[in-house]
């Protein structure tokens, strides 16, 4: 029930004290006589909850193809293919990520005939990714040691990057036929 514009009075019964509120509504009237109302206490503010959850974190993980067939070629000529998608996954949830992938190459070999591993270049191209990351490709020429090929930087949270990598073979005009075969490794830290 609202007083307003009405003369409003309340006598407290324990105290003696008459509050006369012009204009007042009827909760800030007695709002009032709580107030001037002797012996009484104010209430403790209202009790809390601690609330409290986790979030889980994974693991920095990588995922090549199993194989990659780059076709024939002729001496003196280059063969070259994409080799499939490789993907960078990175659950570790962290407030600033960054991360390498790296690729290494073995010789090539046909019974006795062997083509060097920097007979071989390594193109990351367009890299694709989710969550935040800048992912950065460079195009290299293998060898036996890892070399980084995609770089990962300015990471927050989860995230991924994605390529399907075009992998170039120079072949030497006195290069022996054959099906030649070697092991591309790809590995991320």
């Amino acid at each position: 029930m609202s007083a307003v514009g009405q003369d409003v009075r309340w006598r407290a019964a324990t105290s003696g004290v008459t509050v006369r509120a012009q204009s007042l509504s009827v909760a800030a009237a007695v709002a009032a006589l709580v107030l001037v109302q002797p012996g009484l206490t104010v209430a403790a503010a209202d009790p809390g909850t601690a609330v409290t959850f986790a979030i889980t974190s994974g693991e920095l993980t990588l995922s090549v193809p199993a194989s990659a067939d780059l076709g024939s070629g002729r001496p003196g000529t280059q063969i070259s293919g994409k080799i499939g998608t490789v993907a960078v996954t990175d659950d570790r949830a962290l407030a600033s990520a960054s991360w390498t992938v790296t690729a290494s190459e073995t010789d090539f070999t046909t019974g006795g005939a062997t083509l060097p591993a920097g007979s071989a270049a390594y193109d990351p191209g367009s890299i694709t990714t989710t969550g935040t990351i800048t992912a950065t490709g460079t195009p290299v020429t293998l060898s036996h040691t890892a070399t980084p090929v995609v770089t990962g930087s300015n990471g927050v949270g989860d995230n991924t990057a994605t390529w399907n990598p075009k992998v170039t073979v120079s072949l030497p005009a006195g290069a022996i036929g054959g099906v030649y075969n070697g092991t591309l490794t790809q590995s991320v830290a």
